[in-house]
């Protein structure tokens, strides 16, 4: 019997268009996906599911769904993107990696049915590198005979490859106006390609919005007959404070769901990730109504997720530390900010910045003025496209002062060493792939 990789597997996958590295427009369709799924059984209702959408924090969401669930007992598969260091990453039991053989298994599955099924392909059309690896992770989980699963979505909502799935709540995070090329160049139509998760008769958990994106999801959750909670609606205490000795954040919260009120500390830091997890909290808990408070604060201590405020000690000069950041959004940046002069008040700092070509740099640029002593600007790595000449501009319209080189590598590396030596703490943010060619550098400097 044929076993197959990970290693084969991605490097059979890879010969397939990936929009995550050359985004289209007028690639998505639905049917795809739900052909393909028809043909192997439907995989993706195997077992029950929690289904994220948002402009930010749905991986950290995720994560912090999953997390609980596993402090359940309940053996629980995960499908989040982009990975950082390890394709399985997207793909796994909570915050470890499947066996060998179940990826291997369903790889064997999907490559032997692919190939007899690709000619009845809805009008010919290509299949997408993520609409396969999203079916191989419906797959993955059934092979695995997990008891739930979590799945992020990856673009919008309506036509995103993981939108065939039938959860038992829809969970929708903050919305910014983003992917605007494919999305809509306005919040109310972002919103509107984000409420397509909302499915008949399926509650939806959405996050504090602004009153026009608020209306468009009451609306389409009217349509759908379906009941919508709002976080503000449900929320009625939350607090936290920073613990700067071990970088970690004390969070207490209280809601009309919680039977008493949670308390827990929270190693990703952030004002942002404490809203995250009354997000997670009230997910499971809409969902799991027996589960227990302590339970949710076990899950909630426990989780991790790379990239995401990760602070590690710089190995020039260990008395100095790097954070490394996947926020690309104008908020979520400013967000990134507060944390960091929160957990280092006194410390100074410079930056390494890098970032897609369809980011608001422009914004983004803006809120760096003043905070770095050094800032060195670079490409997101050899693979995510980037408008270098439009992120050089809104630098310089800032008025700060930057080196640029194409050369990421060497950008981290040197940025490493002269922070080390100046003993300033580093930053680096704007893109998980650059975070993903920081991991990789660190593993080179460290040995």
């Amino acid at each position: 019997m044929r076993k197959t990789t990970v290693s084969q597997f991605l490097e059979w996958v890879d010969s397939f268009l990936n929009f995550e590295k050359l985004p289209q427009k007028n690639m998505f369709w639905l049917d795809t996906m739900e052909f393909l799924c028809s043909r192997f059984d439907n995989p993706q209702n195997a077992a029950k599911c929690f289904h994220v959408a948002g402009s930010k924090g749905k991986g950290s969401v995720c994560a912090m769904i999953s997390s609980i669930l596993t402090s359940q007992g309940l053996k629980t598969g995960v499908y989040s993107s982009p990975h950082i260091e390890d394709f399985r990453e997207r793909i796994r039991l909570n915050n470890d990696f499947f066996d060998e053989e179940i990826y291997a298994k369903a790889a064997d599955e999907l490559y032997s049915k692919f190939n007899l099924i690709k000619k009845e392909l809805p009008q010919d059309r290509a299949v997408t590198w993520f609409e396969l690896v999203t079916v191989y992770a419906f797959l993955c989980f059934r092979q695995a005979k997990v008891d739930e699963s979590v799945f992020e979505v990856g673009l919008g909502g309506r036509l995103d490859a993981t939108n065939v799935v039938q959860p038992q709540i829809s969970v929708i995070n903050t919305i910014e106006l983003e992917h605007t090329e494919f999305l809509g160049d306005t919040i109310e139509k972002v919103a509107a390609e984000k409420a397509g998760i909302i499915k008949e008769g399926i509650p939806v958990l959405s996050a504090i919005q602004i009153p026009s994106v608020r209306k468009v999801f009451k609306e389409k959750a009217e349509e759908k007959h379906t009941e919508i909670f709002f976080a503000d609606e449900l929320l009625q205490d939350l607090k936290y404070c920073w613990n700067t000795e071990n970088k970690t954040m004390n969070v207490k919260i209280n809601s009309k769901i919680f039977s008493r009120p949670l308390n827990f500390d929270l190693h990703m830091t952030g004002s942002f990730q404490a809203y995250n997890a009354f997000l997670a909290a009230a997910a499971v808990k809409l969902t799991h109504e027996n589960i227990s408070e302590d339970v949710i604060e076990k899950g909630l201590s426990n989780v991790s997720l790379p990239a995401r405020f990760e602070i590690v000690k710089n190995p020039v000069n260990s008395e100095c530390s790097i954070i490394i950041d996947g926020a690309h959004t104008v908020k979520s940046i400013g967000l990134t900010l507060d944390t960091l002069s929160s957990l280092f008040p006194e410390c100074k700092a410079d930056l390494v910045f890098a970032c897609a070509a369809d980011k608001d740099v422009n914004h983004i640029a803006k809120q760096f003025s003043g905070i770095f002593e050094n800032v060195q600007l670079t490409k997101p790595g050899s693979t995510k496209s980037a408008d270098v000449n439009k992120m050089i501009q809104a630098f310089k319209e800032s008025e700060i002062n930057f080196t640029y080189s194409d050369d990421y590598e060497k950008i981290i590396s040197d940025a490493i060493k002269l922070s080390g030596k100046e003993k300033h703490n580093l930053l680096i943010t704007g893109s998980f792939y650059l975070a993903s060619e920081v991991k990789k550098i660190l593993k080179t400097l460290i040995k």
